[in-house]
């Protein structure tokens, strides 16, 4: 191939990537103003049923099954791999312990915040219940755990590897990988061919997930028009003032206190790391997946800001599972906003137990559905709230989870970076290129 024709076909490469972006992000836009105008515009009836539990669910959720398709074979490929190509093994368990503190902290923290700005602005104050409709949280309060956190710590070892597969359990999945790359590090030569195979089915799952990317903007679309075309504008009249706390203790959580530590600990300017990253979190926003976006962050992290995989493809899985700073910040403002609405005092004491109880049920119910309101269950459990205080707020529960996915996903991506910097894994002429600055486009480049 000639000069001129390896730059024209990087030019259409480029030209083809730009317009995924783009396309996403114009998707994302259309399936509020779609969902919008279907709400307020189109009778209910069978056609407009058709639309949004048709057409829209299906296509919506058939892209997230894609994703989630990827999930347990991506991360148990990249986790074998990482652990697998670090020889030593003291700097595996520095990687380890590193992220798992910073994870339980940065949860303390979140749910500091949100304690904190719930009493500043008293979201149950002054609202009228009779204008909130209660949902039923059966369905939710009966799948929370009740299990100690002997058995939380247990379940982290698998019964059976393939059946926390077939599961989805991710954190049994992540342990057994992890032990699986350690032991591949140590006979080294001797299972070569085991750690080739790993390392090909790995680029397999890389190159499965750059041709899945591509319906991204149908699956956006019908995602976000589904949601708005449900729920219109009347349900967060009431909750505006919760709403308003949750969303300012995520921006804060988000914009100062991750971009603090980056500077603090790894000497980063967080303007430029955001500008690069800022895809990841419109894709975990329209998704509200943590697990659907694991492989855009690793992606983005490792082709944008220079993370090695090494790092990523370990911390980025076991933060997608343990790490919740979003959901422990929307437990926070609801814990505060529940006790003042039903008249409950709540004194230092519970609110010591409020961040302590979240912080380790965001470990214990790992992989579970609507993993954000069946640990708030546990939490108002913990301190005597009433379990109606959920059915309040599981109404406008969704466009708050697109928010908290992307806070929780930031959160483990500048662990991550810290972690790398730290550790010696960060390439910081990938981090200071300012060519292209999306991370979406990257899964184009294989194609």
């Amino acid at each position: 191939m000639s000069k001129n024709e390896g730059a024209s076909a990087q030019g259409g490469v480029k030209h083809a990537v730009m317009n995924l972006t783009k396309a996403i992000l114009l998707a994302l836009a259309l399936g509020l103003i779609c969902g919008v105008a279907i709400h307020y515009l189109m009778p209910a009836g069978g056609l407009r049923d058709g639309l949004v539990e048709g057409v829209f669910y299906v296509i919506g959720q058939g892209f997230i099954r894609l994703l989630q398709m990827l999930v347990v074979p991506l991360v148990f490929c990249s986790i074998v791999c990482g652990a697998a190509s670090i020889a030593d093994l003291r700097t595996l368990g520095s990687v380890g312990i590193k992220a798992l503190v910073w994870y339980l902290l940065t949860t303390a923290v979140a749910i500091c915040i949100a304690l904190s700005i719930g009493n500043l602005i008293n979201p149950g104050l002054g609202v009228d219940m009779s204008s909130m409709v209660s949902s039923d949280v059966s369905s939710i309060t009966e799948n929370a755990s009740n299990t100690s956190i002997a058995d939380v710590l247990l379940n982290i070892i698998p019964k059976n590897p393939i059946g926390a597969m077939a599961n989805g359990d991710m954190l049994p999945v992540i342990f057994f990988a992890l032990m699986v790359g350690i032991v591949i590090s140590l006979l080294k030569s001797r299972v070569e061919t085991v750690h080739r195979f790993f390392d090909q089915f790995n680029e397999i799952m890389m190159k499965m997930t750059s041709m899945v990317m591509y319906v991204a903007p149908f699956g956006v679309f019908c995602l976000l028009a589904r949601t708005f075309a449900n729920i219109g504008f009347e349900a967060f009249l009431p909750m505006v003032k919760y709403m308003g706390g949750v969303l300012i203790a995520l921006a804060v959580q988000c914009f100062v206190v991750y971009m603090i530590l980056m500077v603090v600990f790894a000497r980063i300017n967080p303007l430029a790391w955001l500008k690069k990253f800022w895809s990841v979190m419109v894709f975990a926003f329209t998704t509200a997946s943590s697990n659907a976006t694991i492989p855009l962050n690793i992606e983005t992290l490792d082709r944008k800001i220079g993370v090695d995989r090494t790092i990523s493809s370990f911390t980025i899985p076991l933060g997608a599972t343990i790490n919740m700073d979003g959901t422990a910040i929307m437990q926070g403002v609801a814990v505060v906003f529940t006790a003042q609405l039903f008249g409950v005092p709540m004194g230092p004491v519970e609110y010591a137990t409020v961040i302590a109880t979240a912080t380790l049920a965001s470990i214990g119910t790992a992989g579970v559905p609507s993993v954000g309101l069946i640990t708030l269950s546990m939490v108002f459990n913990s301190v005597g709230l009433p379990l109606e205080g959920i059915g309040l707020i599981m109404g406008i529960d969704r466009i708050l989870d697109m928010c908290r996915t992307a806070v929780n996903i930031t959160g483990d991506a500048v662990a991550s970076t810290v972690i790398a910097k730290q550790e010696g894994y960060l390439d910081l002429d990938v981090l200071n290129d300012k060519g292209s600055d999306d991370g979406i486009e990257d899964y184009a480049e294989a194609l």
